[in-house]
């Protein structure tokens, strides 16, 4: 390998979050550039820190594809990520570069690099891009060291995949062969509809299935308009949106207000947020949608308060009830809507199905996705922080609403507030899923999670190293290790949905992996669930 190595960094296209979040990615681009030295190779990075900006990232990607027309074609890239990224930053660039690509991410929750690698690897995946991809938390342990020498010398990183297994190499019980192929069938049969208001979140080309991938499973995409939600939210009077805030203060959800619209949460932003709630739900039902999904960044966050309250909303079977316009009759009634947080297509997919094979198992229906924020050691095992700041129905938490509250969201990347719907997941057993396109085809791994019940001083500095407004699950992984997942998952997202105890989560797990193959999703349990 050549002895110059060029870094890269993508950012957000934010300049807020890129100016808050530059000193974090500056220290680990030092620390990283300091280890690759001592291993005998130069480090040229590839763009300049930009006085103006207040910082150096590429945050956007004509910015990116500039970049790149600097580097030499056959080159050595380093991606590094410290923080949340958009990976269409860098994307067409590292689509045509013909040079060996590294990714890396440090291990931090205030810093989510590992999130942003996660999406980006995802990408790459996609795009059919070759990539090698590392972590760490101070790039001196030594299961780093040893691949990044790897690399460096030219060859090819090799992670642990003895977790994952083919489907089709596996047992499948008659009763879960049943409830998956009936689930397969009925999509066949009725098809469904995706509501997508407005295609492609924050550089999420991973998350973006093409029409002919989904055309064949019977599911197909409704493209909605962000500016068709607002205009709904326009059209609803307070005394509606009151009905829905009523609703939750009578369920027993508390709502942490202020007067500081700039800062705090204001009940005139809660009021928005409701209207945003049965806007979605009026349009879904309008264009006959199964689950619909907003993306809210970046063209509602300069229009109306976050969509995150109203998406864990949507996500529950118990919510506030919505009407017709008329007043007719009541729309989705005692269902959930699902729906895909920043319009992750194959979480929607994946809501979708999990909804359905949930059902005929008589389980809870209630699902989202999480972020693979964080994870750490602790009491002996590793324990796996998965946090969203939308999309969490208030099922999935402990006390259900009585347990929820809504804090306003971060100013940096939510300047109009609104409120999420917090809590943390109560224990239990889960089956967690991601459905991803490679290999120009559609692709799901699987496995079983526990959710765990840590001391109330362990979440709170777990809150406090993550975002303390945000909804969390803690999760140990059945047979997956922190570096298996981190290798082989394609996304920064995760799917999860409760079973009743171990057997009904294994009966949950196998059922789904049935529906999706006879979907034409080719699927892989990575949990040794068929041992």
């Amino acid at each position: 390998m050549s002895s110059s190595i060029f870094m890269v960094a993508s950012g957000d296209l934010r300049l807020l979050a890129n100016q808050l979040c530059w000193p974090a990615q500056n220290a680990v681009e030092e620390a990283l550039t300091g280890v690759i030295r001592r291993l005998g190779h130069d480090v040229v990075r590839a763009h300049p820190i930009l006085a103006d900006k207040g910082h150096g990232f590429i945050d956007s990607q004509r910015y990116g594809l500039e970049v790149f027309q600097g580097i030499p074609t056959n080159a050595p890239v380093v991606v590094v990520e410290a923080v949340w990224q958009y990976s269409h930053h860098v994307l067409g660039g590292l689509i045509h570069h013909r040079g060996p690509i590294l990714t890396v991410a440090n291990w931090s929750g205030q810093w989510p690099g590992l999130v942003g690698m996660l999406n980006l690897n995802a990408c790459l995946s996609k795009a059919g891009v070759p990539y090698d991809t590392l972590w760490s938390t101070d790039f001196s342990d030594e299961y780093f060291l040893r691949k990044l020498e790897t690399w460096l010398g030219g060859r090819r990183i090799e992670h642990d995949a003895s977790h994952v297994m083919p489907l089709k190499s596996c047992a499948v019980t008659a009763d879960a062969d049943r409830v998956g192929r009936r689930v397969a069938e009925k999509i066949l049969h009725d098809k469904a509809i995706l509501g997508v208001f407005d295609e492609g979140c924050m550089g999420m080309y991973n998350a973006i299935i093409p029409d002919e991938l989904l055309h064949p499973m019977g599911i197909f995409k409704e493209r909605l308009s962000q500016s068709a939600l607002y205009a709904a939210m326009r059209e609803i009077p307070r005394e509606e949106a009151q009905e829905v805030y009523s609703w939750l203060l009578s369920r027993g959800m508390s709502f942490h207000t202020g007067l500081d619209t700039a800062t705090e949460l204001t009940e005139d932003q809660i009021l928005e947020q409701c209207r945003m709630y049965i806007a979605a739900v009026r349009i879904a039902d309008g264009f006959g949608c199964d689950a619909i999904g907003i993306q809210y960044q970046q063209g509602l966050k300069d229009l109306t308060p976050a969509s995150d309250l109203v998406e864990g909303l949507l996500n529950n079977v118990d919510r506030p009830p919505v009407t017709a316009v008329n007043r007719s009759r009541v729309l989705y009634p005692s269902q959930a809507l699902p729906h895909f947080n920043e319009v992750d297509e194959c979480a929607g997919v994946d809501a979708l199905v999990t909804n359905r094979v949930w059902q005929q198992l008589g389980l809870d229906p209630e699902t989202t996705l999480h972020d693979i924020r964080f994870g750490e050691e602790y009491c002996g095992q590793f324990v796996w922080v998965l946090e969203i700041s939308g999309a969490v129905p208030a099922r999935h938490l402990t006390g259900g609403y009585k347990g929820a509250t809504s804090e306003r969201q971060p100013s940096m990347y939510f300047p109009l507030g609104g409120g999420t719907l917090k809590g943390v997941s109560k224990p239990g057993e889960i089956v967690w899923s991601r459905v991803y396109v490679m290999n120009n085809k559609l692709n799901a791994d699987l496995g079983r999670a526990t959710v765990v019940d840590l001391p109330q001083d362990e979440v709170e500095r777990r809150w406090r190293i993550t975002t303390p407004q945000w909804p969390m699950m803690n999760a140990v992984l059945h047979g997956v290790t922190r570096d298996q997942l981190m290798a082989r998952h394609k996304s920064n997202h995760i799917q999860v949905a409760y079973a009743n105890d171990n057997a009904s989560a294994d009966k949950a797990l196998m059922a789904k992996a049935v529906a999706f193959s006879q979907l034409g999703i080719e699927v892989f349990l990575c949990n040794g669930a068929a041992q």
